[in-house]
């Protein structure tokens, strides 16, 4: 029998618990719904949410708060929602509730809060769980430091392989990563790392500074998170840790946190590549913000579409002369378009995987460049001789067509691969280069090229 795609069965089962939530919702059956919320896993029950109504997610969610599943659920929502069901709880409550969490999701959380309310929260928290949360809230919040946990294994190079066991024996339930051992020296420096395997193989005399590896890769509290992620997958890390200026050791961030960053920063790009913004949560947004959010590049397509409408009125009277050639501007503008839009996506997202640098500037917009002459060439003698048995008179109205082709494909490849590049230079996001201002652009300057390549060779 052939098995069912994971995807799918997710989506199935996601489904039936929304379904039986309902259901038990509108029967009133808190007890059956408590129990329901018991065995399901909170990233699941925060699924599920998204497509609950605003009241139905308010009543469940007065259920989910009697339980102990009200922190790691909301360390799973949606910051728009969370913040929705929040509102309206005792700030002596969600105090308990964030003590709860892991201290990275508690700052994310207090982050999201209006300023007033955090404040008034932390005013209710445990000293030491108060001091934890307002240090990881003083980074930015895209930053290493932003996204860090504090709840690290450390071991001081000094203490021999028993002794380390120990520690690690007594401490690791409270730890996050117990995977990777730092080790450190003086106050807190960082001066190696050990695997808990590597540390299980040695003698138990054996002191940590003569077993540890010194060769430790880490970032600073103010790296960019992206790049944080970078260093993640290229060197095939579970965890990294975060150094601050005199190289002490603050935190760590693990590759579940990495996993949230790269989706985010995907989301991101995609949303800006397609003109819609970069709010990642934009479908969860009332119809007014909606609009708000994407009628800016909406508009700077219509600014583009009037210019380009101008250019066209500018050659009237050529157009006049030889009405075929608006046969042939949807195709042009649409062939610059995709390849522009081909080039400009390809080098982002190579820019943002860290595959391309501003090292590779001329050696990629050159392949680039020949890449839309070869395609240009390619596209121009089909559309060439289509043009030239097509229509009879002008003569030359093929020839005009094809090399039209060539030279706005040429072009629109290299724009699409040069502008990315120089936005990185100058250390604007290159994502904001792509969708509605490439395309928009493509479109006025291959209308005008074509008509000035026909006014040229027709005589016109």
């Amino acid at each position: 029998m052939e098995k069912t795609p994971k995807r799918e069965m997710i989506g199935l089962e996601g489904k039936v618990l929304l379904d039986t939530l309902r259901r038990l919702h509108r029967r009133g059956a808190v007890e059956n719904i408590r129990k329901l919320i018991r065995k399901t896993h909170p990233a699941d029950l925060a699924w599920v949410f998204r497509s609950l109504t605003p009241a139905e997610q308010k009543d469940i969610f007065q259920i989910i708060a009697q339980t102990d599943l009200v922190a790691p659920f909301l360390s799973e929502l949606d910051e728009s929602i969370m913040v929705d069901l929040v509102d309206g709880l005792s700030a002596r409550f969600m105090a308990r509730v964030v003590t709860n969490m892991a201290s990275d999701d508690a700052a994310d959380l207090l982050e999201a809060l209006p300023p007033d309310i955090a404040s008034e929260i932390r005013s209710h928290m445990e000293v030491e769980d108060r001091h934890e949360v307002e240090e990881l809230l003083k980074y930015d919040p895209e930053t290493a430091g932003g996204i860090m946990s504090p709840d690290f294994m450390y071991l001081d190079e000094n203490l021999t392989v028993e002794e380390a066991i120990k520690k690690v024996q007594k401490r690791s339930e409270e730890k996050e990563m117990v995977f990777y051992l730092y080790i450190t020296h003086g106050d807190g420096q960082l001066a190696g790392v050990l695997s808990l395997r590597e540390l299980l193989m040695h003698p138990m005399h054996r002191k940590l500074k003569n077993i540890m590896n010194t060769n430790v890769i880490s970032v600073t509290t103010d790296t960019d998170q992206e790049e944080v992620a970078h260093v993640v997958s290229q060197y095939n890390l579970l965890a990294v840790p975060v150094v601050d200026a005199t190289f002490k050791i603050v935190g760590i961030v693990t590759v579940d946190d990495v996993i949230d960053v790269i989706r985010e920063e995907a989301t991101e790009d995609f949303l800006q590549m397609a003109g819609a913004g970069k709010d990642q949560e934009i479908l969860l947004k009332p119809l007014h913000q909606k609009i708000l959010l994407r009628a800016p590049w909406l508009f700077a397509s219509w600014l583009g579409g009037v210019a380009a409408m101008y250019i066209i009125t500018s050659f009237q009277s050529e157009l006049q002369k030889v009405l075929a050639l608006a046969s042939f501007i949807p195709i042009i503008s649409g062939m610059g378009g995709n390849i522009a839009t081909q080039s400009s996506s390809i080098t982002v997202r190579g820019l943002a995987t860290g595959r391309i640098n501003m090292q590779h500037f001329f050696s990629l917009v050159g392949k680039e460049m020949a890449l839309g002459v070869m395609l240009g060439g390619l596209f121009g003698v089909l559309l060439g001789l289509l043009a030239h048995f097509s229509y009879a008179s002008p003569a030359y109205l093929g020839f005009v067509v094809g090399i039209s082709v060539f030279m706005v494909m040429t072009m629109s490849a290299t724009v699409g691969t040069l502008v990315p590049m120089l936005l990185k230079r100058f250390r604007i996001d290159p994502a904001v280069a792509t969708g509605p201002f490439i395309s928009t652009s493509i479109d006025i300057l291959g209308v005008t090229l074509f008509f000035s390549v026909a006014k040229i060779l027709l005589k016109l």
